[in-house]
């Protein structure tokens, strides 16, 4: 299976450079939180050296692994540890000092996250000058989500985890509807020949169908084990690069070891990296075609 991926270039990027404005923490923010960074979109602290950044990135992934934290705080953390590592991932020199500075139960993930970053970053060999013809949904509901993969899970023996690793590198869990530039699609990203071989009779855009399909395909491959050679094989027969099957099981390691990373995750946001840096596709982005990046900067500023 030749599976070309619709978000390598959504994932992890440059944050600095055309993704939506930061500012410093205000009076009001500062009095928000106690450690002085605080959970709301509209006062992200700058995060412009290793510790700034160990500090988002701990309050961030504390918040979401907090079984007492609201859901909208949780999906505010999410975001935030997202534009974390968007930052992080830029700036290699400085994994030693943030590992150094993160509570132990939580540098394993961090630098897990990184890598996965990386790796899907070193994919890309040339970046585009226009934005994708995509529109950019809500995710469906993150139980919802759980409840297919384990559905899948039962049905085909490989792991929920892996199946979420999967949907949040392909469509970021449902958020991205459109093509790939070889013609992929649903949010499991089939070519439309593989979809019918292994696609059960569904809906391909779908994503309980699509989830499914992809248990079904990796199963096939050898993945039912979850661990080990065989699912490495599967995840490369399901895109043939090295890179992206150590970046699946990276993600999908961090689910494994606590199973509410996925709640962060679910609220990734599409970041597309370009020729002009990275911009954000909020919900609701709609492209009936692709359009240079200057010509969608003009008409939405970041």
């Amino acid at each position: 299976m030749v599976l070309v991926l619709a978000v390598l270039l959504a994932g992890c990027g440059d944050v600095r450079q055309a993704a939506p404005p930061r500012r410093s923490l205000d009076a009001d923010c500062a009095q928000t939180r106690p450690e002085n960074i605080s959970l709301h979109p509209d006062c992200d602290p700058a995060v412009t050296d290793p510790h700034s950044v160990a500090r988002q990135i701990t309050i961030a992934e504390k918040t979401v692994r907090d079984r007492a934290a609201r859901p909208d705080l949780v999906a505010a953390a999410g975001r935030q540890a997202q534009r974390g590592y968007l930052t992080l991932v830029d700036h290699p020199e400085w994994d030693a000092t943030v590992l150094s500075e993160v509570p132990g139960s939580l540098r394993d993930a961090i630098a897990r996250n990184a890598a996965a970053c990386r790796e899907l970053h070193a994919m890309t060999t040339r970046l585009p000058a226009t934005v994708p013809a995509w529109h950019i949904v809500e995710p469906p509901d993150g139980t919802q989500l759980r409840a297919y993969y384990l559905q899948a899970q039962r049905r085909f023996g490989v792991p929920w985890f892996v199946l979420a690793a999967v949907h949040l590198v392909e469509s970021r869990m449902g958020r991205i509807v459109g093509n790939s530039s070889a013609g992929a699609q649903g949010p499991m990203q089939f070519l439309p020949a593989t979809w019918m071989h292994y696609g059960l009779g569904g809906d391909v855009w779908n994503n309980r169908d699509a989830i499914l399909g992809a248990a079904n395909y990796l199963a096939a491959n050898g993945a039912a084990d979850g661990t080990g050679a065989g699912l490495d094989r599967a995840l490369y027969r399901y895109n043939n690069d090295a890179r992206y099957v150590r970046a699946i099981r990276h993600y999908a390691e961090v689910m494994q070891a606590d199973e509410r990373a996925f709640l962060g995750y679910h609220t990734w946001q599409v970041y597309y990296r370009t020729t002009l840096g990275t911009v954000l596709l909020p919900t609701g982005y709609s492209a009936p075609q692709s359009m240079p990046v200057q010509e969608w900067l003009a008409k939405y500023p970041q």
